[in-house]
């Protein structure tokens, strides 16, 4: 199963530069254990130290937030595209 994950240029070093990229998994979890075999070092980046994703980063389903989902639990299918998405914030 191959889903396309979008990467913020912040962290496309970690891709090679690469703004999209495809990783394996049936749910977030797991993708982001297949993103950090593919691209060592990224997972740090995105997760605390529980493995859950980091407050001031999203994670987008094909357009729907992860939190108003099943969080690290939701399910992924065959061609859904996953945003990782820095918060911003200013004033």
């Amino acid at each position: 199963m191959a889903v396309k994950v979008l990467v913020p240029t912040a962290l496309q070093k970690f891709t090679q530069n690469q703004a999209t990229i495809e990783c394996g998994g049936a749910n977030i979890k797991e993708l982001l254990e297949s993103l950090e075999s593919n691209c060592p070092g990224i997972k740090a980046r995105l997760c605390d130290e529980q493995g859950n994703p980091r407050r001031f980063l999203n994670l987008y389903v094909n357009s729907e937030d992860i939190r108003f989902l099943d969080g690290v639990e939701t399910s992924l299918n065959d061609g859904d595209e996953v945003s990782i998405v820095p918060a911003v914030a200013g004033g």
